[in-house]
């Protein structure tokens, strides 16, 4: 391969590989990943039969937000995201760091959670018995292990098993929503459970489907990954709009589909105890269906979501590392993978920590916490961006989009939405760790004269 370097510097260039197909099955693939496998059970529990509700308005959310990135994605085509447009739009080094710090975490709970749900739909694929905490966390590391090592070989290898993995997921997907459409069409199910809700004594049913929509919109997230390939993407300036729209769109009525399909065949309060509620959807509507084809299904869809999250991670230390909020060690590039090989190493190793140490079952709450207070600041950066000119033509979204994209996100974040306190509490210790990494680097940048490029 030939050594291709950046103009006037001796660092190689990331590969530009990513045409509209694989892009749209990258956004596509993200989206779908560990959620909605997961999470429809959950949601259940939130709302009743109505569960359909919270993942369509957790649609309309993330499109809202889709939009902003859209406009900022095209303007700085650049590697990095959310941490990059808040660094243009307000300059502020510690607040660059923490939408960083929490963007990075939400990928790395992310991809850790997936690898140990991945041991354990490995287990049930055939058959073994992986009771034992230590052998399933040696499955995990092993696993996550293997995920770095396609993600240091190349985008185009990362993105072709993407492809695989993607179409694979998919694949179960529309078992489910086959599977509810035959039973359904057969006289079996209940379409009346779709209009009715599960509310609390106390609660109003407003407050039950805003709390569903909070834990929803975890399954929504992902689109954003995509904005941190820019540099490996050809002409991103004129395929990201119409491929993020197309992929989400995609997603969210497969979403919704999937969600009726579900409690139609499955009363909720069945659907919502457990952890694999589609294949408790599968077996009400489809006895017959090999059930063992549904584990490798789950676990390749896992692993999905685990190989986009850290190469997302990887590349966004690597584009802010370019912008000089973290040491520029991140940033290297391999000369011949030409792959961001630090920052791949780095975020594996994090990785493998959270992997042996935590126990994630309950960080997709936090998660998505992290990433609606990320997109709250995205929406604001949109805006703020406006006075920023570029010499070139970009995707410009209407105002008010970005004005209730970021009311839509601040409220979901909120304790007026319904979230769990659980969320806060960990959310709180992630942020004092990144406040206490901040203070470290922003010493050792000081150290340095011209490290910072805005303070």
């Amino acid at each position: 391969m030939a050594d291709v370097t950046a103009p006037g510097s001796e660092q190689p260039t990331l590969n530009r590989v990513i045409g509209p197909a694989l892009l749209l099955l990258f956004v596509v693939g993200d989206i779908l990943g560990t959620g909605v496998y997961a999470l429809t059970g959950k949601v259940a529990n939130e709302v009743g039969g109505a569960v359909w509700l919270p993942f369509l308005l957790a649609f309309v959310v993330a499109l809202l937000t889709a939009f902003s990135y859209l406009e900022l994605v095209t303007k700085y085509p650049r590697a990095a995201g959310a941490a990059l447009y808040t660094h243009k739009a307000f300059g502020v080094h510690f607040l660059t760091f923490m939408v960083t710090f929490a963007v990075m975490c939400s990928g790395l709970t992310s991809a850790s959670s997936a690898s140990k749900a991945f041991a354990g739909n490995f287990g049930k694929a055939f058959d073994l018995s992986l009771g034992d905490g230590f052998v399933l966390t040696a499955v995990a590391l092993g696993f996550i292990t293997l995920v770095g090592l396609i993600n240091f070989r190349g985008v185009g290898e990362s993105v072709k098993a993407n492809v695989v993995l993607t179409c694979v997921e998919l694949t179960g997907l529309l078992i489910v929503i086959g599977v509810g459409a035959w039973a359904l069409g057969g006289g079996n199910g209940d379409l009346s459970r779709l209009t009715e809700f599960n509310t609390p004594p106390g609660e109003s049913v407003w407050l039950s489907v805003t709390a569903g929509t909070a834990l929803a919109f975890f399954a929504m997230v992902g689109f954003e990954d995509s904005v941190n390939m820019a540099e490996e993407t050809r002409d991103p300036v004129r395929i990201f709009p119409r491929v993020m729209l197309t992929g989400l769109c995609v997603t969210g009525l497969i979403y919704v589909l999937v969600a009726i399909s579900a409690v139609a065949l499955v009363a909720p309060a069945d659907l919502g105890s457990g952890d694999t509620p589609l294949l408790k959807v599968v077996q009400a509507g489809a006895p017959g269906f090999p059930l063992w084809v549904f584990a490798f299904i789950t676990m390749f869809a896992v692993a999905n979501s685990a190989l986009i999250n850290m190469m997302m991670a990887s590349r966004l230390l690597y584009g802010m590392a370019n912008e000089r909020v973290l040491p520029k060690v991140l940033g290297l590039v391999h000369r011949r993978r030409r792959t961001p090989w630090v920052g791949i190493v780095f975020t594996t190793l994090i990785a493998f920590g959270l992997i042996w140490f935590a126990d994630l079952a309950a960080l997709g709450g936090t998660t998505a916490l992290l990433l609606l207070c990320v997109f709250t600041v995205v929406n604001v950066a949109c805006l703020v961006l406006r006075r920023d000119r570029v010499d070139h033509d970009h995707f410009r979204a209407p105002t008010v989009i970005p004005v209730l994209g970021a009311i839509a996100c601040a409220f979901l974040a909120s304790p007026l939405s319904g979230r769990a306190g659980a969320d806060y509490r960990v959310a709180g210790v992630l942020l004092l760790i990144g406040v206490v990494l901040w203070a470290i680097t922003y010493a050792t940048n000081r150290l340095v004269p011209g490290a910072v490029s805005r303070t």
